[in-house]
Order: C-alpha cells, then structure tokens, then sequence
C-alpha cells in the first residue's frame, strides 16, 4: 500500500515543488548546500526521490557519518559549530529504508561509524548522543546485520565499559537489550553479552576508585537490566531459556562482590549510593517464584505475589552489619548551614539511602534479617536521627513506612523458603523490640510535649508533627484492627501504668483533636452551621415564594453539601500521600466516616420525579405560546450573605466570636431586590440533557435520594463538576 501511494504521488505530481528541487537540478551541488536549506529534512522525510538519491550516493554517506564522529573545527562559531553534525544525525535516522540499507550492509561506513568508539575518554556528548542514535536505529531496523558485525568487534564490550561515564553509550548498551523484539535474536544477544561479562564489568566499575558518572551509569545500566529482564520474564513466561544477565546479577558471589568493593578501605558516598541502588531494584521483584526464590507475602497484601532471591538476602544480611556502621558514621560531609541552624553531620545521601534499604528489607519480613536488625537495635538508632533531625522530610517518610511495616507484619519467612505462622504466644520479635527496647510509645510522647511546649513559647512547629500524627494513628489502628492487634494491646498494657496513663489520655485528647482539625464532618440534613453555638434555623428567615429564591437557597445547600463531601473523600493532602511506599498499610479511612444524613428518602425521590416532569419541556415545542417558565429572573444577596456563601462554611472559632460579640444576626439571603448584586438564572435549551446527565452522575454517588429538589443545579453546574471529581 505504501509503495502504491508513494508511485501516485509522484505520478500525479502532488507534492509542491521546493529550492531543493531546483538546487538538485544543478550539477555541482554540495552536500553542505543542501544541507543549509530549511526544509531538507522534511524533503528527506517526505522520500523526495532525487534528493534520496543524492544522499544515497557514497561519498554523500561518507561525509554524513564524518559530520557525526569528528569533532567540529575549534575556531568555528558556537551557534553554528554543530550545525551539520545535528543536520546529518537527523538526516540518517529519518528512517528512510534505502538510507538504512545501505549503512547497514556497507561494511566500509559501519566501521567508519564504530571508530568513534575508539577516541579517549571522555567522549564529546554531543557526538555521542548523535552515534548512539544513528547506531540504535539500526540496531531497530537492521538487527542481525547490526549484531553480526559488533560481534565480530571484539572489542566492543570493552569499549563500552570504557566510555560508559558518557550517558549516550549506556543508552546504546540498553537499546542492544531493547531495539531487538524476536526472542531468537534477542536471546542470542544477552548470552553473547553474558559471555562477554558484562555484568561483572558493570559492578566492577561501582568502586571507590572509579569516578562519580561511571558509577552512576553503571549502577543504573544495571537496574535497567534488572528490570527489563523481569518484564520480559513476565511477557514470554513460556520461555525455554532464563535470562542469562539477570542469573549473573543474581548470584551471591556477585552480590557480594558488590559489597565488597564498597566498603573497601575508603567510604564513598557516590559508590555505596550506587550499589544501594542495585541492591533495591534486585529487591523490588514482582513475578513469580522460581527456583532459588522465596514468596514474601508483604503487609496489607491477601497473597504471596512477590519472591526475592535467596542468595541476594543472604549476601545483604551478612554485611547488615556494615550499613549499621554507616547509619552511625557515614562519609564525612562539611557542615551545612540552614535557615534554621547548623547541622553537623547532615544527614547526606548514604543514611537516607541505607534506611530504604532496611525498609525494603522489612518489606521481605524474613526472620534471619529482623533477627540481626534486633541485635544491631538499627530501628533505634533510626529512630534517633527521625527526632534528630527534625526537618527532614525525607527521612521521616522514610522512617514511617519501616514502622508502618513492622506493625502490619503478620508472619515471617524462614530460612527453608515458606512462610510460616506466628507462634501460639503471638510472638513477635521485631515488633516487641519497637515497643520494648526502643520506646516508641515514649518517645512519641515525649515529642509532642516538647513541641506542644515550644509552640506554646512562640516557637515553630517541628517539621516532623505530620508524620509523628500518622504513625501514631498507626499505632491506634494497629491496636483496634491491625494483624498483630492482640499482641500490640498486650504490649501496651506492659508499660509502666504512668506511661500507659499519658498514652491513653494522649490518644482521646491531643491525637483526637489534631485528628479533627485534619478532617471536616459532612454537612448533615438541611441545616448549615456557621459554628456549634452560632445556628441559623434557614426556616425563620424570610423567604419570598419567588421560586428562583427557593433554588439559590438550595443551591447554596449543595454548595455547602459538596465542598464537605470532597474534603472527606480525598482531597485532603494527607489521603494523596504514597502508601504503595508503607506497605500497602490500609488505615480504613473510609470505612470509620459516619453518614447522619436523616431525610425522608421516599418523599425526596417523589419530589424530585414531580420537579423533573414538572420543569422539563420537550424540544418540540420551541413555538408554544404559553409562559415560559424559566424566563430570566435576578436575586440578589445582602452583602453579608455574598461573603458566607462564597466562603463556603465557617466553624472557625474566631467567626463564632465576632459573631457573638456583635450580638446580631442576619439573614443569608434578602428578599429585596439588588441591581447591583444580582444572579441570573440562565437555562437554555439543553436542559433536558443536563438534567438527565445530572440525574445519572447523582444516582452514580448516591445522593440522589437525599436532595429535597432539582434547581439548586440550575445555578451551579460546578456541583456536577465536584462530583464528576469524587468519582474520578
């Protein structure tokens, strides 16, 4: 079909005649000629023949590929030095399959294009990006005849090692995994990289004496390979052959290689971030167990979806002892100067790095590992640096999904492989030393009197009060609800009675009321409240029949109605937080809000129905000549009623007191007319499929039965709006 298209197109001669047309016409036209013109690359896209055919020509070629690999002379000017550079990288990778042809089977511009790898380090980026993407596209399109040739380069894994500091050639090691889609020669390819050790080369590189950008790009050409190699794991689970890189990456020796070469002698904090990393992503698995796995079933999950390698928890938990030290003495760092003090150490990258590798750790619950946790007492000595630091957001999330964790874990893996229940004591070691040795339940206390305290001298706030209030709930909802609900209760009861005392007046009064302050209650039946001693009965104040008055007043209902329905299910900061990071912990927000909405649902619905066959008129019958309805009428607001209703509901104490102290109240809405401040009622001929639209969204939330009518949607289409948000 597309060859069909393109011999009519020029058949007919549809396309528009360009200079380059004209240019090519000549004899003694240059590449750099053509090259100047503004359109050459949509004309190249376009398959222009003649203009194909120029490129397609063998000193053409050449010099495109030239302009790729050789730095550009120095004495140019900046803004045009990498002008035809940029020009023949995107002329070569327009995916023109006669331009792709003849680089892929001419051997003599392949291994023009291959001896860029052969400069010094560092590598021009620039120029590099411009290879990587001319030799990617193909390796895409061209893959046997690509792959056949960097195979008989023997080279070639060298000199990716050797250059993987600059970006674009790690970029071009993932497209060799990426770009090649059949299995046959995909398979060929990593058993053939897997020959070459590249994995082991890989880690190699992530080594103190190594520098920053190669340990970056290592690090992360590794987690790539772990992560592509899972998905297609996932995608062909039929396969008869494993993946040969990710069975090296796996192995204890590997791993523990890793480990060795990181805490060798100096500490670098670029070398033990990078290793952290890999060390992650080899325990973020989500796939099937295989041989030499164990399932993990982490908390708040019914089933045992994950696995973890064996040999990697082993290789870790033998140098658990090593990322303890670093929590107490990380790599030095200068003191760093804030706005609010000094902080002598910073955190840095290292401890924050080695508290997700301890949370990821909790997450596999395996008893080998909590057992030598307990003993290095690392949950102590992380919470130390929570309370330590107190305006690390970073670390206190950090820190809060490792209590999160240890609180929803139910069960343990043992060292055979399966999961086994907790003993008939409920014992639970990890849990007990979070309770026992370091002190939660006090600690917790201590902190919010000292911030209480502060805050009552004109102080600031402590930065980490929003996740001390989520892990104390925590603490609540495990003790109510939670897996190791009998056990936590029991560890309560066990603190000295002073202690237990403090917590339990703690979580009724201070935790209950900042819980409150967090929450808004849903406005209940027809009443709105301003404050608990400020009611305004809506039944006194003086309404005029006018029935566009009747529909402002429930549409100010709604109003009211909707802001407090969005506010309780989830627009609320707290509620958008990542539990995917806590475990998937549920804390049954939902399930604790308590609808009082108390109407008489069947006269409710029987109004609605009569308003609706009342108020709607068929589309036929635009020449009637009885009274329209709907003509447009005005309403207006006093001026204290326009600054309640657009601000919405105020139970703030400092509105209740001014109120008070003024001793007057006014009516919400005034019968008089306002030319001034005016509404209008504006309906227009879709109405009947706005009300129907409306009808359905209301039936979908179920609110439906406790509307008293259907005009306040007349005025406020933002309502259909608010709801179209809670159900998305």
């Amino acid at each position: 079909m597309k060859e069909l298209l393109t011999s009519m197109f020029w058949k007919f001669d549809l396309h528009s005649s360009s200079h380059i047309d004209t240019l090519l016409e000549r004899e003694d036209v240059t590449l750099k000629e053509l090259m100047d013109e503004e359109d050459v690359l949509q004309e190249c896209k376009a398959q222009n023949r003649k203009l194909i055919e120029f490129l397609l020509k063998s000193e053409c070629l050449e010099d495109l590929v030239s302009f790729i690999i050789e730095e550009p002379p120095q004495d140019m000017d900046e803004k045009i030095r990498y002008k035809y550079p940029n020009i023949s990288c995107e002329l070569l990778t327009s995916d023109v399959s006669q331009i792709n042809d003849r680089l892929g089977e001419e051997e003599s511009l392949l291994l023009k294009l291959y001896s860029f790898l052969l400069n010094e380090s560092p590598l021009n980026p620039l120029l590099a990006s411009f290879f990587s993407k001319v030799l990617s596209i193909l390796i895409s399109r061209k893959p046997e005849q690509i792959v056949d040739f960097l195979k008989r380069k023997h080279d070639f894994v060298d000199l990716i090692i050797k250059h993987i500091g600059t970006s674009a050639i790690m970029d071009l090691l993932l497209r060799l995994l990426t770009c090649i889609e059949p299995p046959q020669p995909r398979q060929e390819v990593l058993n053939w990289l897997n020959e070459e050790k590249i994995i082991q080369r890989l880690v190699e590189i992530v080594h103190p004496s190594q520098d920053e950008d190669r340990h970056s790009n290592a690090s992360q050409s590794l987690c790539e390979i772990i992560r592509l190699s899972r998905d297609q794991m996932l995608q062909v689970q039929n396969s008869s052959e494993p993946d040969p890189l990710l069975a090296s990456l796996e192995k204890q020796e590997i791993i523990e290689q890793l480990l060795s070469n990181i805490f060798h002698k100096e500490k670098n904090e670029s070398a033990i971030v990078s290793a952290i990393q890999i060390l992650l992503t080899l325990l973020e698995t989500r796939r099937q167990t295989f041989e030499g796995h164990i399932e993990i079933c982490p908390p708040g999950m019914s089933n045992s979806t994950y696995s973890v390698n064996k040999s990697v928890l082993e290789a870790i938990k033998a140098r658990l002892s090593s990322f303890h030290e670093l929590l107490l003495e990380p790599p030095k760092k200068s003191v760093m100067k804030t706005t609010w003090g000094v902080l002598d150490p910073p955190v840095g990258n290292t401890r924050l790095n080695v508290i997700r590798l301890i949370s990821s750790l909790l997450q596999t619950n395996t008893s080998s590992v909590n057992q030598e946790l307990i003993e290095l007492n690392s949950i102590g000595v992380i919470l130390d640096m929570f309370f330590k630091y107190t305006w690390n957001n970073f670390l206190h999330t950090q820190v809060e999904i490792c209590i999160a964790l240890i609180l929803a874990s139910p069960l343990e893996n043992t060292e055979n492989g399966t999961i086994t229940d907790q003993d008939s004591s409920g014992d639970n070691l990890l849990l007990k030393h979070l309770f026992l040795k370091c002190q939660l339940i006090e600690r917790i206390l201590e902190a919010w009197e000292m911030n209480e305290k502060k805050q009552a001298e004109g102080g600031r706030r402590h930065g980490y009060m929003g996740h001390l209030t989520r892990i104390a709930n925590c603490i609540v909802h495990s003790t109510d609800k939670g897996p190791n609900s009998t056990l936590v209760q029991q560890l309560i009861k066990e603190l000295p009675e002073e202690v237990r005392e403090r917590w339990e007046t703690f979580c009724t009064s201070s935790l209950g009321e900042t819980n409150k302050r967090n929450t808004v209650d849903l406005v209940t039946t027809c009443h709105i409240h301003s404050s608990s001693d400020d009611e305004i009965d809506f039944k006194e104040t003086g309404f005029s029949q006018d029935s566009s008055l009747q529909q402002a007043f429930s549409d100010y209902q709604m109003q009211q109605m909707t802001s407090n329905f969005i506010d309780q299910f989830g627009f609320n900061d707290e509620k958008f937080a990542d539990q995917d990071d806590i475990g998937n912990v549920s804390f049954d927000r939902v399930s604790d809000i308590n609808f009082t909405l108390n109407t008489n649902e069947s006269g409710n619905i029987a109004l609605f129905e009569a308003c609706c066959k009342e108020r709607i008129q068929q589309f036929d019958d635009g020449g009637s000549d009885e009274e329209d309805i709907w003509e447009e009428k005005h309403i207006a607001f006093a001026p204290e009623s326009q600054r309640r209703s657009s601000s919405g509901s105020t139970d703030s104490e400092e509105s209740t007191d001014s109120e008070e102290e003024d001793g007057t109240k006014q009516d919400l809405f005034e019968s008089h007319a306002n030319t001034e401040d005016k509404m209008e009622v504006d309906l227009s001929e879709h109405w009947c499929r706005w009300h129907l639209c409306v009808k359905q969204v209301l039936i979908h939330v179920g609110l439906l039965p406790y509307l008293p009518g259907l005009e306040f949607l007349i005025a406020s289409q933002s309502f259909l709006f608010s709801l179209f948000f809670c159900i998305t």
